[in-house]
């Protein structure tokens, strides 16, 4: 598994808007679905730009999964969508050059090689926030699965 060193940057402050899932090992690949289902949406209302973003939060049991787009704000927004704010903060953020279906190789390679010789911590997200998020960039191709992918980790500054 290739990982290239991070980059460093500020992300801004974001609200994002999708569908949210709880998935375990066991249920892991039907996080496509969900995609699936977003997708079925065809444009969001109050989508801001064409990047889409899958936000994490760890639970003990598995995650928490929301598929989802940047937005303005909350009207208009279909009702079974969840909404998030992202603070502004300080991330490493990593390119994923292999299929999306190996995003949790990437992260392993960042939690068990990169970060314990790097000397930053991940940062303990603020209320509601999600621990990291995946960025689909618009060359991200839902077809095959390849593409401008990126892992954005919160680091305490």
């Amino acid at each position: 598994m290739q990982l290239d060193p991070p980059r460093f940057g500020n992300g801004k402050a974001m609200l994002i808007a999708g569908l949210r899932g709880h998935f375990t090992t066991a249920t892991w690949a039907g996080i496509p679905a969900q995609w699936e289902r977003v997708g079925s949406y065809g444009r969001i209302s109050g989508a801001v730009g064409p990047v889409h973003y899958g936000l994490c939060f760890l639970m003990s049991d598995g995650i928490d999964y929301l598929s989802g787009v940047e937005v303005s704000g909350v009207a208009g927004l279909p009702s079974e969508f969840g909404h998030v704010s992202i603070p502004a903060q300080k991330y490493a953020v990593f390119a994923h050059y292999e299929h999306v279906s190996k995003l949790r190789d990437t992260m392993e390679a960042i939690q068990r090689h990169w970060f314990p010789g790097s000397g930053h911590e991940m940062a303990r997200p603020a209320s509601g926030a999600p621990d990291f998020f995946e960025r689909y960039g618009g060359g991200f191709d839902p077809r095959t699965g390849m593409g401008d992918i990126e892992v954005w980790i919160p680091i305490k500054s």
